[in-house]
């Protein structure tokens, strides 16, 4: 019996013999499905859950050919199971299915066998669940130094690799790593012409492959591999005159400790003008005044004006009760704060993630109101800058990675603590993770845009309660893979985030977590080579691009685009058009609605994957900036009227 081929090719009984049998992709969780349908097929879509998925929503995109998006197809977390139809019209090249990872639900996916599908996985991460017997093709062009590479989830444990041409056979074993990030890899031979080589899939259940050093492309049908054709794109933004608000203060979540004096250089480099931090109360308790230092020396000498501190215990602990030890770590805090002298505004949280933490909802309330209570007994917190944050949950739309998910919703219980404390709430912060996939970072905006809508809005349009994203990163703990860490992908995903994050003006502050890599955690801006010497990763550079680039307030901007995101910034005569092309397709951006910008002799910097900025020509006529942007690349467009 043939082998099933990814993932499971299979007969449709209804097809006739006038047609070719349907081919079926599945179980799909992070990934991309690319589909050439020169007379135009539909695609057949399902879904069932994999986890938690009664907690989680989900969109997948669809994008045309020419990058456009063609349909968001939207997943409500009440949608456990579920099916849709979608017409792909005959085009020219490929479309794109989008799953983005981490996905809580299991995605099939078949269409009409002359459709020529490819299927990209993600690195590292999981990409698919799958039965056993499967085999996909993939091509490895003359010269290349191809990599084999897969990661042991459980599931599938080997990777056969065949060359075609002579049957010389690769067997790569997947064996468990003590750190997320490791993985297992080979060398493929390289050859002076175009090889086609078949991977067997050895076992069945979750699996991660990839290759490097090529084309990360599989088929289920050797005669489907092509090259991807990214055609040219074109992207017409329109400024308005509207002010949308106030820009969020950029920062990072900053260590425990007065940082080595050898990362000052580097920090001012970031620029930060929020930080994160952690108050153990055990640790303060026992050595009151021992976090002065390093905050005052964040505000004086890096100018870090907004901040927020999370109570934990020792190592992050984050389950504390309102006891002796806490009010005790709570006091020194707050002695602190008044001993900075009314220095910025410093948010205080009383946990971290609590709706991933606490046993429940009423344990954490019962904890959450006795400490405001201790806060609102110090006459002095507040005209020291200290202001009350709630709830610092583990996600705010969807629920934590925990079981029972679908009760720990941080928007849920953010709305349950402001009915019962909100004349003493200043402010709403949650922290964001697993967002992994770069088309997916409109998430952003719609979780501020939710957040928004709770607190609600004054009379000016600005949230009645200060809206803070003090973490967020591409992954959650050490779940992270160095594909997006440590590389140019972490610059791009940082940029899309702050310009949907910022868009609507409604966002007070905007923290990547973490400073600095740790052992177990390397997530930070700051690469760690050893105790003193540390340097910039491509994150920290964008970084660096973006604050170079940060003006005050948020300006109005259309944009169609999907893969471009942009944010319009202006600070009286100064204006910045900070962007990003998130794929690698070369995009033509037109600019209208700027006054007088040609007058202005604007200039365009651009930031691509050498990690150097350079300079770029703008075409200017009538009131209209035309600019041309390689893919996957920051930008930014700055000129001063008169």
């Amino acid at each position: 019996m043939k082998p099933c081929s990814l993932l499971a090719l299979m007969l449709i009984s209804a097809a006739t013999a006038l047609h070719a049998a349907p081919l079926q992709w599945g179980d799909i969780r992070d990934g991309s499905l690319y589909l050439q349908a020169e007379a135009g097929d539909t695609l057949h879509l399902r879904w069932s859950p994999a986890w938690q998925s009664d907690a989680n929503q989900e969109q997948l995109y669809l994008l045309h050919p020419d990058g456009q998006l063609l349909q968001q197809l939207e997943i409500r977390a009440d949608q456990p199971y579920g099916q849709r139809e979608v017409q792909l019209p005959a085009a020219q090249g490929d479309y794109r299915l989008q799953v983005p990872g981490y996905s809580f639900r299991n995605f099939k996916v078949s269409h009409d066998s002359a459709t020529r599908a490819q299927f990209e996985p993600a690195k590292v991460h999981f990409s698919a669940d799958v039965p056993s017997g499967v085999e996909l093709y993939f091509r490895v062009a003359a010269g290349e130094q191809a990599v084999l590479a897969g990661k042991y989830y459980g599931g599938v444990s080997v990777l056969q690799a065949t060359r075609l041409s002579d049957h010389q056979l690769l067997r790569l074993k997947l064996v468990e790593h003590p750190q997320y990030g490791q993985f297992d890899q080979i060398q493929l031979p390289v050859a002076q012409q175009d090889e086609v080589w078949r991977l067997s899939l050895g076992g069945s259940g979750k699996v991660a492959f990839w290759l490097d050093g090529t084309a990360n492309l599989f088929a289920q049908d050797l005669r489907q591999l092509h090259p991807l054709q990214w055609t040219p794109g074109r992207v017409e933004l329109s400024l308005k005159p509207q002010m949308r608000g106030p820009s969020p203060h950029l920062g990072i979540a900053l260590p425990y400790a007065q940082p080595p004096q050898s990362t000052f250089e580097l920090l001012r480099a970031l620029g930060p003008r929020a930080a994160n931090f952690y108050s153990f109360v055990d640790v303060i308790q026992q050595e009151p005044q021992r976090e002065l230092g390093f905050r005052r020396l964040y505000r004086e000498t890096f100018k870090i004006d907004r901040d927020i501190t999370l109570l934990a215990g020792t190592g992050r602990r984050a389950v504390l009760a309102a006891d002796s030890q806490s009010f005790a770590g709570l006091d020194a805090w707050l002695a602190d704060s008044v001993r900075l002298g009314n220095q910025g505004l410093h948010y205080l949280a009383f946990a971290d993630e609590p709706n991933l933490n606490y046993p429940s909802y009423a344990v954490f309330a019962s904890y959450f109101g006795r400490m405001l209570e201790h806060v609102k007994a110090n006459p002095d917190a507040r005209a020291a800058g200290v202001r009350i944050a709630m709830p610092v949950s583990s996600r705010l739309l969807d629920g934590p990675f925990r079981i029972g998910a679908g009760q720990r919703r941080g928007i849920d219980w953010a709305r349950q603590l402001l009915e019962a404390h909100g004349a003493d709430i200043d402010a709403m912060a949650w922290h964001e993770w697993m967002v992994r996939d770069l088309l997916a970072t409109r998430h952003y905006r719609a979780s501020v845009r939710a957040a928004a809508d709770l607190v609600g809005l004054d009379d000016l349009g600005r949230p009645r309660k200060a809206l803070l994203l003090s973490q967020t990163n591409i992954s959650s703990g050490p779940d992270l893979s160095p594909y997006q860490q440590d590389t140019h992908y972490a610059a791009l995903w940082w940029m899309s985030v702050v310009a949907n994050a910022s868009q609507d003006g409604l966002l007070d502050m905007l923290n990547w977590f973490q400073a600095a890599d740790e052992p177990e955690y390397p997530k930070g801006m700051l690469a760690q080579h050893d105790a003193q010497r540390f340097s910039l990763k491509p994150v920290a550079v964008a970084q660096q691009f973006i604050q170079q680039h940060w003006l005050g307030q948020v300006q109005a901007l259309d944009n169609p685009a999907f893969e471009v995101d942009a944010l319009a910034l202006r600070d009286g005569p100064r204006h910045s058009l900070l962007g990003v092309t998130k794929t690698p397709r070369a995009q033509t951006i037109d600019l209208d609605g700027a006054e007088q910008i040609c007058q202005a002799g604007p200039s365009l910097e651009l930031l691509g994957a050498d990690g150097h900025s350079r300079s770029a020509a703008v075409q200017c006529s009538n009131g209209r900036a035309q600019l041309q942007v390689p893919g996957e690349t920051l930008f930014a467009l700055t000129w001063k009227t008169l």
